[in-house]
Formats: structure tokens, sequence, C-alpha cells
């Protein structure tokens, strides 16, 4: 447990990740943590574990120092941040404290500034970082965090961040976290894109897909999508509802080709990958586990693979 310095601490949006994540920041922090969610389901079982339920986002502003935010879509982050700078007014004509903003979730780099700056003109903080790694890491506190913050923020906020993750990248200024975190999934679902293409051609020759991912392991190919996407999913063709959604993975990779697009570079990887996640959605499979693309990849059923 870190010291308390008797900062109170503000959690909004408890869902998959948000939930343990809050979980762990109130039970290794020291600090009194307040937690807010349109659902009651997460918020009755926060409160069994003693964190505060805020009644509301202006009762949430007028208490808490530090506000994590782990949410769905860059509209729901706006509205929240929208919401807490009013009620904070500006530190800087009112006197009153400096509060910090911090985003875990994924959210474009354009929305990203465009928040940051209405934050530091009303004397505010505000810092990107958003998290990676299965929900079970966010259960056990060992996610990777990539941050983007000034030296001097960052410092305040890591004793915190630490509470839910064991890895915490220092990416550079404001939005630079969530540049390395799309970029991040993005070479993700286009690995498990190839790998998913690379078994279905394989079965149809006549390979067993188990044989493939074997001989990728002990190869140059070898890779952690390859042992945990392609043997928990597209070996099986087992695609969960619970696990990280093809069409959030569309949303991921369409945020990677808008900052490619504002940096004039041409890619044509990601192109590809968005456009069979859309074919996932409109085959059915928007709400199951994102290698679920295997399916609009070949619909054919190999026996014995």
């Amino acid at each position: 447990m870190i010291s308390d310095d008797k900062r109170v601490l503000g959690f909004v949006g408890l869902g998959v990740m948000g939930e343990p994540m809050c979980l762990n920041l109130a039970a290794k922090s020291g600090a009194k943590v307040i937690c807010l969610d349109l659902r009651p389901e997460p918020l009755v079982r926060l409160a069994a574990s003693g964190i505060q339920v805020a009644e509301s986002l202006a009762g949430m502003a007028a208490n808490c120092d530090i506000v994590f935010l782990c949410l769905a879509s860059a509209q729901a982050t706006s509205e929240i941040v929208t919401g807490l700078l009013q009620h904070w007014g500006s530190a800087l004509e009112n006197a009153t404290r400096r509060r910090i903003v911090v985003d875990t979730g994924t959210t474009s780099l354009a929305t990203t500034r465009v928040l940051a700056q209405r934050a530091q003109a009303l004397g505010h903080a505000y810092v990107d970082a958003p998290v990676a790694r299965m929900p079970a890491a966010a259960v056990s506190g060992t996610l990777s965090i990539m941050v983007g913050s000034d030296a001097e923020t960052l410092r305040c906020i890591e004793p915190y961040l630490r509470c839910m993750g064991t890895d915490i990248t220092h990416c550079g200024a404001v939005g630079s976290g969530q540049v390395v975190k799309i970029l991040h999934n993005t070479l993700l679902f286009e690995t498990v894109h190839a790998l998913a293409e690379a078994i279905a051609v394989a079965r149809r020759h006549g390979v067993d897909g188990e044989v493939l991912i074997g001989a990728i392991e002990l190869g140059s190919a070898d890779c952690q999508a390859a042992r945990v996407q392609g043997r928990q999913a597209l070996l099986p063709r087992k695609y969960p509802n619970d696990r990280f959604s093809t069409r959030y993975a569309l949303k991921d990779v369409s945020l990677a080709l808008e900052l490619a697009e504002m940096a004039n570079v041409g890619v044509s990887v990601g192109p590809a990958t968005a456009a069979i996640l859309k074919r996932g959605i409109e085959a059915g499979y928007g709400d199951q586990y994102y290698p679920s693309l295997y399916e609009v990849i070949t619909d054919v059923k190999e026996a014995g693979c």
C-alpha cells in the first residue's frame, strides 16, 4: 500500500477493465476512492468492497483531486471531462487546487489534444494513460500502461498507476500514450489477421493448424499472438463475448488509420485489417472476440483440424 497523501480519487467507467482497476486502486492506494457508472451492478459490487459511490458527476467533481476514466468511446470521455471541468472551473482565477484527469481508455489523438488544452487553460492537468493486456491483468493489477504526460504530473500519478499496472511506459507529452497504445493494438490485430489467413490456407492444403502454429513458435515468426490468440481462439475457433470484441478492434484500427493520415504516411496493412473486421461485423461477429475474423476468411468446416 502506498502512503496516503489524503488525496481523494475518482473512477468513472466500471466495465470489464474499469471495475477491477478501480478495486485495485482502492485496495492498494490507501486513498479514498469514489466511483461512478451508468449501470448499477458494478456500483453495488464496489460499494460492498467499501468503495464510495458518487451520487452524481457534480458530487465527484466536488470531492476528487484526481479522476480516472475508463470509458468506451471518445464521446463519453468528452462528456465526462467537460462536466468535470465545468464543476471545477478555473484553478487560476479562483485560486483553487489543480485537479488531474487521467484517461485510461483508448481515445483519438485529436480528442485527447482538445481535452488536454481545455484542462490546461483552466489550470488543471490532463493525462492519457491507456492500458493494455487482458481483463485478467486488470484483475491482478498487472496491466501495461502507456502514459502521455509532463514529468511533474507523471510523478504525482505514477504511484496510483502502479496500483493497477506493473509496467508504466512514459511515451512523451500528452497524446503520445494514445499514439503508442493505438499502434500497439493495431499491430496485434494485423498479426492475428495474418495468422488467421495462414491457418486457413494451411488447412485447405490438409495441414493441421496445430502443426502450423507449433512450427511458427519454433521459428523466426514466433510471437505472443500465435501463443495466445492463435492457440486460444484461432485453433479452437472459439470467440467468447467477454473478450475484446471485433467492434472495438475496428475502432482501434480506424484510429490508427487516422494517425497515419494525420502524419501523411501511406499504409496498406491497416486498411486490409479494417476491411476484414468490417466484414466480420456485417456477418454478425461484432460483439465476439476479434479473432472471429477467421470465420470471414473461410467458412469451410475442416474435418479433423
